[in-house]
């Protein structure tokens, strides 16, 4: 890590659903697949595409202008004129070098297969269950990101490696703004977000390959590892939902998918690629994820440090014994025996023998006490707010920013 330790409020950031930001969309690099790429570009929410392997597609819109900055730019000046953007419908500081700024008034543009409708239905998704979705970005997500190979190792070789609470505290902006009302509205912050992350993996594309830590002749984060880690995040979760036999009416399940869809076309994911519904996200996420699961020796001291940010705490709450229990809970044996989590005699049978019925129990009283959403909401909310208050070190709002220096 940084080699200060964690306090107090570094052991906040394993709670609030955070840690799903430990390794969302910062990404490694594979050169080969076992099979050939088969998802149909008509599974798409534009219907068509090339039908290009994204294995070998990057993002050709945002990498020249990246390394043109990196190259030649005053990286911390265009920093700070970066800070003071913070809000989906603000304009751009005028100082900006002409060709980022007319990239980010490019790429910050939604696409016109956007639907209002179904972002509405996705915040009242997200209004019922923050708590699962706390839950599931912070130990689906968050934790499987760590046995995903070439995302293990480029969050580990570059810089973000070297300083992950900070990391934790930036990229997990992302999955806080996407479940505010406001995500995608001009006073939201959900696109700047996305347009800074993208900012970002074209930085990292160009400085990962120059480490003496990474392989030569790579390049990091193609299409296709971007929609590893994006299903990751929507996919993952709504299968463990479904698992959980969460009820979930279909406007509100599309609804969530749709603002994931707009998150992945504002990083830079072609539309090409982003599946037009779950079962296609499904198919696509058999191929592209699943198969490429596996631990490795970076992934999993990254879980290690995700685990240990709790131990800290005079909560036994955030313990790690509780922290592990969870994983194991969540992702499985399989997964948990590869980042070499014990079996939790105490926490792992209590939660197999408790989440069912928590989760029957709160569906009830959702169902037959509407009104009960805005206290659950509102408890939701405090949480994420406080957590995030937290993730800042008390210095709101969280800054974005290009980096310069791998490891």
């Amino acid at each position: 890590m940084d080699g200060h330790g964690l306090n107090r409020r570094d052991a906040l950031r394993a709670g609030g659903g955070l840690l799903g930001a430990a390794g969302a969309l910062a990404l490694g690099a594979r050169t080969a697949r076992a099979q050939p790429w088969t998802w149909p570009a008509s599974g798409s929410v534009v219907g068509s595409g090339g039908g290009a392997d994204p294995l070998k597609v990057w993002d050709s819109e945002a990498d020249p202008v990246l390394a043109d900055i990196l190259d030649h730019g005053d990286v911390p000046a265009i920093n700070a004129l970066l800070r003071t953007w913070t809000r989906n419908g603000q304009a751009l500081p005028d100082r900006l070098p002409k060709g980022l700024r007319d990239f980010i008034e490019y790429a910050r543009q939604l696409p016109p297969w956007t639907d209002q409708g179904k972002l509405a239905s996705a915040f009242q998704f997200n209004q019922k269950r923050g708590t699962y979705l706390g839950v599931l970005y912070a130990f689906d997500s968050g934790m499987m990101s760590t046995v995903i190979p070439h995302e293990a190792r480029a969050v580990y070789y570059s810089r973000g490696g070297s300083h992950l609470k900070e990391r934790i505290a930036k990229t997990a902006k992302l999955g806080y703004d996407i479940g505010t009302v406001n995500a995608y509205a001009p006073d939201g912050e959900m696109i700047v977000t996305c347009v800074k992350t993208r900012i970002i993996h074209a930085a990292v594309r160009h400085l990962l390959p120059r480490s003496p830590h990474w392989p030569n002749g790579i390049t990091p984060i193609s299409q296709d590892d971007l929609m590893v880690t994006w299903h990751s995040l929507p996919t993952s979760i709504m299968r463990t939902l479904t698992a959980w036999n969460v009820p979930i009416a279909p406007d509100e399940s599309a609804g969530y998918l749709h603002s994931w869809q707009l998150a992945g076309h504002l990083l830079g994911i072609r539309d090409e690629y982003i599946p037009a519904s779950w079962d296609q996200a499904n198919a696509q996420a058999a191929q592209v994820l699943d198969p490429i699961l596996a631990p490795t020796a970076e992934g999993n001291n990254l879980a290690d440090q995700l685990l240990n940010l709790g131990e800290d705490l005079d909560l036994s709450l955030l313990s790690r014994p509780i922290l592990g229990a969870f994983t194991r809970f969540v992702l499985g044996d399989k997964i948990a025996d590869w980042l070499a989590i014990p079996r939790e005699p105490i926490w792992g049978p209590l939660l197999q023998f408790s989440w069912g019925p928590y989760i029957a129990v709160r569906e009830g009283i959702l169902s037959v006490a509407p009104p009960a959403e805005a206290g659950y909401w509102m408890f939701d909310e405090f949480l994420r707010q406080f957590a995030m208050w937290y993730l800042a070190e008390l210095r709101m709002p969280l800054s974005i920013e290009i980096p310069q220096t791998n490891r």
